[in-house]
């Protein structure tokens, strides 16, 4: 694959993760960069767009993205501080979110900025999360469409978080206008929900978001139900493995991202028409890497993306598991 085989834009913002005795924990995170570091610990070639802060979160920031091999697009760092999310644990440990993001540092960035600063060789363009919001979303739009006049594959997390805009059907409209631009997509049945979808089953959604765009590839993500990729001729559900002991699910559609987008990469996927073309057997192989990446980041505190050797051998344990039972039930 070429040197600059994935480039991301969005958010990197500190998640405040409140612990079970009221206190909050501080986490590295946000959308894009978790995808980011996915995607780097997956060893894939990835760059990051946006400028981190001059600040002490922006330099932890700098050390983890640099540990996992992630090359940064400018050194420049911004002056402004770090954005921060308050992150609160329902019952069956599902985070919601409440957003610091005025005068941030990776807000600290033009379009044309932006757009110099993407590498030749890119073959994927990943965005999405809280650039799609309503105050971002024509900068966003901008890039992506510099991204793809370049022949990169473009790829859009919906990701919504309803609670970071104060007009939920502006906010709406512009996602789906703005998915409409990429080949693959992921959303998961809230992000339905929260596009206007509500009134129908999670996969009838996505097949009505599917037939509204000329979109290759849509990832459903259904949480514990595991996830269903779904293109123009083939529909693969995948199943989330059985036993799984959940610390929590922060960052967990961003590992299941970056899963996907390695396993396509390797079945050389990661071109448009290559994309829309992939059999049922490729897209399960991806589904199941897809889950893999984001059960193993679910066995653990906070984003903490697994890397592409322990994504394997769990992999290997499932199947041996599958067919150890497969044997029991033959017996």
């Amino acid at each position: 694959m070429a040197v600059n085989t994935i480039v991301t834009y969005g958010e990197a913002l500190v998640d405040m993760i409140e612990m079970s005795d009221g206190r909050f924990a501080a986490a590295l995170g946000g959308s894009v960069c978790n995808f980011t570091l996915a995607c780097a610990r997956q060893a894939l070639p990835v760059t990051y767009l946006n400028p981190l802060s001059f600040d002490s979160f922006g330099n932890g920031f700098a050390r983890l993205l640099a540990d996992a091999g992630v090359t940064l697009a400018s050194a420049q760092r911004s002056s402004h501080p770090t954005s921060l999310a308050i992150v609160t644990l329902d019952a069956s440990k599902s985070p919601s979110y409440a957003f610091h993001r005025d005068g941030v540092a990776d807000r600290d960035i033009t379009p044309r900025q932006a757009c110099a600063l993407l590498p030749a060789g890119t073959r994927l363009f990943h965005t999405g999360g809280l650039t799609l919001l309503p105050t971002d979303l024509d900068n966003t739009r901008q890039i992506i469409s510099a991204a793809a006049a370049t022949g990169a594959l473009i790829s859009i997390d919906a990701n919504m978080r309803p609670l970071a805009s104060p007009d939920l059907a502006s906010y709406a409209a512009g996602v789906r206008r703005t998915l409409a631009l990429a080949q693959l997509i992921k959303v998961s049945e809230e992000d339905l929900v929260h596009l206007g979808f509500g009134e129908l089953a999670p996969l009838d959604a996505a097949r009505q978001l599917l037939a509204e765009t000329d979109v290759s590839l849509i990832a459903l993500t259904l949480g514990a139900d595991g996830a269903v990729l779904l293109s123009r001729s083939v529909s693969v559900s995948v199943k989330t493995p059985a036993g799984l002991v959940v610390a929590d699910t922060v960052g967990c559609g961003d590992c299941f991202m970056a899963g996907l987008v390695q396993s396509l990469g390797e079945a050389g996927l990661l071109t448009p028409a290559a994309l829309a073309g992939a059999d049922a057997a490729t897209l399960e192989q991806a589904g199941r890497r897809a889950v893999a990446t984001a059960s193993l980041n679910a066995t653990r505190e906070g984003c903490n993306p697994p890397t592409a050797a322990e994504v394997t051998l769990f992999l290997r344990g499932a199947a041996t598991a599958h067919g150890a039972r497969a044997a029991s039930s033959d017996a």
